[in-house]
């Protein structure tokens, strides 16, 4: 299609409403499809608009009672455009006013230009005025180094104003390029109809917790994947992975007819990810490589940690007050007295702290189901999740396998009480980075993934667990999340709205689709366009990440991808390319 050619005409609309467009009689309805991003050139600004919804109308009623027979195409082809035609309203969601005397100027290696005076001065005023109280609906901050200046909708295009396609140009001066020097930008994806990149500010995406959402089989680990690629190709931060079902760390089965595995990042960056399983057995029968065995001893779980899995295990209200008294007359050993007391040893404990022995009777015989998770000890000489923190101190990327013990209450527990160690000795270094002020002491910026998120963030549990926490607390001691999850509506309102960057596959769920944009206003427009995504590839990004809202294309996580952003093993590397590294790193130590 022409980028030049205008495809309608603005012809009513209104600021909180959108726009409704006329399309010329020589532009097919067909060819507009929902979420496309279009431009509209206003008398004085630009808008970068998003389509939401396309209608057919007609000029005059008697078309509706006696339309044209089937086989009368002269008389189809004299109303069309006239008599009949196509409307499509837009949804604005970014504006740029250029200066009068200067051309719009698309330039990637120039710098935005910030006057004392005039419109731009006026233009930053208003877009931190409107920042300010903006919901996360976008970050209105363009990705690349181009001169405009873009600014929050505060006015609408008038009547007549010409709608185009939008181009590569316009794409790459909001959304910027992958190898922008200046930037961390991470290509997702591509719009739904053009092969231009959509990229995601990596530093402006890992300062908040995210989301990655999507009914079952829509892409979603693959999404979380791409994600995890970019972090760790950009080195905006380091990631914490509870892998549920070991997908993410070794290699992983492609859903298709045909059998086939894509790979996991501990092979796409094979120095600088580190896997620790819980269940060494299942590791080692799928042919992972230098895996850490990972343990966790009955002192390291508090009454906490059985708050959130009282469900599993069936826990009364009464048996977890007993628990605490248990706790609070033996310290971290509890569990362990507790599973070894007697019948006589309860009663006798009861008579002297005012204990229930029912239901610490109760809380004996259910707790002893934690001895049958694989990677429960009694005791633990070794200090596993400190080994872990010194991973994530070195920059290593820790992805966490469960195996066989993926089951809920292996998950939630495992999760909680390693997050719940590594969230408190975080704590302790931004405490300690804010004090000395030593740019040595700042913390790695730390992302942790976590999946089945309402499980955690759901309004039951979300005060007991560490990740309600974290999603309240922001970035404040430098650790975010990234949830991933089938049921958005379950996760708890007012973490919904600390969720920075929502990237979200299609929904059907009402309830789904409202969670989505909890605490975000004006963003019922795309509502329609996350509901009629496509069930594979395509997804709907939306929030602090981005300078706009936008569908994609996903980008394939095949071998082009594995090209463009793994680092190649020594021993798959051509000969050459080692022989040519080698003479550079003798170089490097004056040889």
């Amino acid at each position: 299609m022409d980028l030049d050619k205008p495809l309608g005409s603005v012809i009513q609309g209104s600021l909180s409403q959108g726009l409704e467009v006329r399309l010329h009689p020589d532009v097919s309805v067909e060819d507009m499809r929902v979420g496309k991003f279009l431009v509209v050139q206003g008398a004085r600004s630009r808008f970068f608009c998003m389509l939401t919804d396309v209608t057919l109308g007609t000029a005059s009623t008697r078309i509706f009672a006696n339309p044209p027979d089937p086989g009368n195409t002269f008389l189809q082809e004299v109303l069309a455009g006239t008599g009949t035609f196509g409307t499509i309203d837009l949804t604005p969601m970014l504006m740029f006013t250029p200066e009068p005397e200067e051309p719009i100027s698309y330039s990637a290696n120039s710098k935005a230009k910030k006057t004392k005076g005039g419109k731009n001065a006026r233009a930053a005023e208003d877009k931190s005025d409107s920042t300010a109280s903006l919901p996360l609906l976008a970050s209105l901050t363009p990705q690349s180094s181009s001169t405009i200046e873009l600014m929050p909708v505060k006015t609408i295009p008038s009547h007549f104003s010409q709608v185009h396609e939008a181009s590569e140009r316009d794409f790459r001066a909001v959304f910027g390029w992958e190898d922008d020097p200046h930037r961390r930008n991470f290509a997702i994806g591509q719009p739904i109809d053009m092969d231009v990149p959509i990229c995601v500010d990596l530093d402006r995406f890992v300062e908040r917790s995210n989301g990655v959402f999507g009914k079952s089989g829509t892409g979603k680990s693959f999404l979380t994947r791409l994600l995890l690629s970019g972090i760790i190709r950009k080195q905006a931060g380091v990631n914490l992975i509870f892998d549920m079902h070991s997908e993410y760390g070794w290699e992983a089965v492609r859903e298709g007819k045909q059998f086939s595995t894509v790979k996991g990042l501990r092979q796409l960056f094979p120095g600088q990810v580190q896997i620790y399983t819980l269940d060494p057995e299942s590791t080692k029968r799928r042919g992972v490589r230098d895996a850490q065995d990972l343990f966790i001893s009955f002192d390291q779980i508090d009454v906490e940690d059985l708050m959130l899995v009282r469900g599993e295990l069936n826990l009364s209200e009464a048996s977890l007050e007993n628990a605490i008294i248990l706790r609070n007359e033996f310290g971290k050993s509890w569990i362990t007295r507790l599973l070894s007391m007697s019948n006589m040893e309860i009663q006798e404990f009861c008579e002297t702290k005012m204990g229930s022995k029912s239901s610490i009777m109760a809380l004996q015989r259910k707790l002893n189901r934690l001895e049958e998770l694989k990677y429960i000890r009694n005791t633990c000489p070794h200090n596993y999740v400190g080994q872990i923190l010194d991973s994530i101190d070195a920059g290593k990327h820790v992805v966490i396998e469960f195996g066989s013990q993926s089951n809920m209450l292996s998950y939630m527990l495992a999760t909680n009480v390693i997050a719940r160690r590594i969230h408190a000795a975080y704590v302790q270094k931004a405490e300690k980075f804010l004090q000395s002020k030593n740019p040595s002491d700042r913390p790695q910026q730390l992302v942790i993934t976590i999946e089945e998120a309402h499980r955690f963030l759901d309004p039951s549990t979300v005060s007991q667990t560490i990740f309600g926490t974290i999603a309240r607390e922001m970035r404040k001691y430098f650790v975010t999340l990234l949830v991933v999850d089938q049921r958005p509506s379950g996760i708890d309102n007012e973490v919904m709205s600390q969720i920075g960057t929502r990237i979200t596959a299609l929904l059907n769920d009402e309830k789904d689709i409202d969670a989505i944009f909890t605490g975000v206003s004006g963003a019922q427009s795309l509502r329609s366009v996350l509901s009629k995504l496509d069930s594979k590839q395509q997804a709907l990004i939306l929030g602090h990440a981005v300078p706009m809202p936008v569908v994609i294309r996903t980008r394939p996580y095949d071998e082009t991808f594995y090209a463009e952003i793994g680092d190649v093993p020594w021993e798959e590397m051509p000969t050459a390319a080692v022989f040519k590294a080698a003479e550079s790193a003798k170089a490097d130590l004056g040889f």
